[in-house]
Formats: C-alpha cells, sequence, structure tokens
C-alpha cells in the first residue's frame, strides 16, 4: 500500500483524537494541514489587484502610498498592524487584540486619519484581516490593492520591516 504525506498527517490527526501524542514530534507542533483553495466564503470581495496600481507607486516619487501587514503575536496573543510609507519609510505601529478583520480595519484607520490628505494608495496581502478593506479605502478617501497571493516581495518594504522591527 502507497504510503503520502496526507496519509501519514491523517493517522497522526487521528491519533491525536485519540489522546495520542504523535503530534507532538511534528516539525511544525500540532498544526493540520490545510489543502485546497479558500473557499467561496473566504475570497475577499471586490479586490483590485496590484497590476491596477498607479504606475507612479513603484518610482516612490510621491509621498502617501502605504504598505500594510500584520504580525501574529506568539501564541496568539494580539496581533501588531504595521503602516509603511513607501517613499520616506515613514512607519506607523499599532498593536491590536486580534488579528480580525474588524480590528485590523479600525487601527488602520485610526493611524491614518491624521495623514488622510497623504492617503493615495494603499497595498495589502490577501489575508482574511483586509475583507473589510472597502471600509477602509472609504475612511481614508483612497484605494486599496490586493499583492498577488504568495508574492510577498511585492510589498517588500513592509515585509522586511516588519521582520527588523
Amino acid at each position: 500500500m502507497p504510503v503520502s504525506y496526507e496519509w501519514i498527517y491523517q493517522y497522526i490527526h487521528d491519533d491525536k483524537r485519540r489522546k495520542g501524542t504523535l503530534y507532538r514530534h511534528l516539525r511544525q507542533g500540532h498544526k493540520r494541514y490545510r489543502k485546497g483553495k479558500r473557499t467561496k466564503d473566504e475570497v475577499i470581495k471586490n479586490a483590485e489587484s496590484i497590476e491596477e496600481r498607479p504606475d507612479i507607486v513603484d518610482t516612490r516619487k510621491r509621498f502617501g502610498d502605504w504598505e500594510i501587514d500584520t504580525v501574529l503575536g506568539k501564541s496568539g496573543t494580539g496581533s501588531i498592524v504595521t503602516l509603511l510609507e513607501r517613499t520616506t519609510r515613514f512607519y506607523l505601529i499599532k498593536k491590536v487584540n486580534s488579528k480580525s478583520a474588524l480590528d485590523v480595519t479600525q487601527a488602520t484607520i485610526e493611524l491614518l486619519m491624521p495623514f488622510k490628505d497623504h492617503v493615495h494608495t494603499i497595498t495589502v496581502d490577501n489575508g482574511r484581516e483586509f475583507s473589510h478593506h472597502a471600509k477602509i479605502a472609504e475612511a481614508l478617501d483612497t484605494k486599496v490593492y490586493f499583492a498577488h497571493p504568495y508574492s510577498s516581495w511585492e510589498r517588500g518594504a513592509n515585509e522586511n520591516k516588519a521582520i527588523c522591527a
């Protein structure tokens, strides 16, 4: 009988449900493997692709083009919303209780409201925490663009900064 990695993970998961301890030996702890793509419920509605973003954003000659990301706290104990202005590398950070879309949306609006006149674009990843992007766009009178999935280099300034912070 052929053995695949999916079969092994299923066996370990079944063992855990029977109060077994095999899961403790996994490299990723007890995280369950998620196969497949997002379901229709998980797809972010009305997301504008980064391909639609104005070319001036890539030149970094205009103040007001922002990148946003979230950093999850240890063991899910809160999260940090990070915003980076691409030209000046001006950095804004706010701790939130969870990585929920509501908390991240509220924190983003609070951080950028004092700079509302200088918010032209915001570039985000495809995380579910940005599913309320329309509220952010409306409150700040701006456009929100989504990078391609698994293409963190498209928002490289914030990705690199968040690692160093």
